[in-house]
Order: C-alpha cells, then sequence, then structure tokens
C-alpha cells in the first residue's frame, strides 16, 4: 500500500474498519464492509449520499476514471476527526447493503 493509501487509513480508522483493495488501476475504499469510494492517482472520491453532499458541499464532483461515476473529490478535511467520524458513520447508514453472491 502506498503513502497515501496508508494516511487515508490513518484518518479513517477512528471510525471503523477500513479496507483499501487494488482493483483495475485503482484503489477500492470500504468502511465497514461497504463501499464508500475510490482512490485514484493519490485522490480520495467519495460516494455521494446526503451526508455526504452536506458535509463536503464545497468538494468538487469529478469522474476519478474514464466510464466511473461522478465522485466527490476529498482533499482537505482528513485531519477533522469529528466531521470524518459523522460523515463516514453517515455515509454507512445511507449506502445499502453489501449484495450477496447467489450460490450456483
Amino acid at each position: 500500500m502506498n503513502e497515501f493509501n496508508e494516511y487515508v487509513c490513518d484518518s479513517f480508522s477512528e471510525s471503523g474498519d477500513i479496507v483499501i483493495k487494488f482493483m483495475m488501476g485503482g484503489y477500492l475504499v470500504y468502511f465497514n464492509g461497504k463501499l464508500i469510494g475510490d482512490i485514484c492517482n493519490n485522490e480520495l472520491f467519495l460516494k455521494r449520499t446526503p451526508t455526504s453532499d452536506r458535509l463536503l458541499a464545497d468538494s468538487e464532483l469529478r469522474y476519478p476514471y474514464d466510464g466511473s461515476k461522478t465522485l466527490m473529490y476529498v482533499f482537505d478535511k482528513f485531519e477533522d476527526t469529528d466531521l470524518i467520524v459523522e460523515l463516514l458513520g453517515g455515509m454507512y447508514a445511507e449506502l445499502p447493503e453489501k449484495k450477496s453472491k447467489k450460490a450456483k
């Protein structure tokens, strides 16, 4: 894992379990088992939810990679622990449960 990914993990870890997985040239960011965003080119992008829209209203919406949905580019919120806890807790409640794979 690179230095930026470790920084994101460290910044978010007080909120819960953070897992970053390499996938298709970038990284997927999971919080307590739910996909919350991506890391591409050492930049963090979070999914849009009512909580992220409210707490990150000043964030730029970008496409982290070709064919992606617009996500919220996050660049300066890592030191605000209270904001991170509120943000990730709210996003977790608003994002759908992970779909279980059907047995064949």
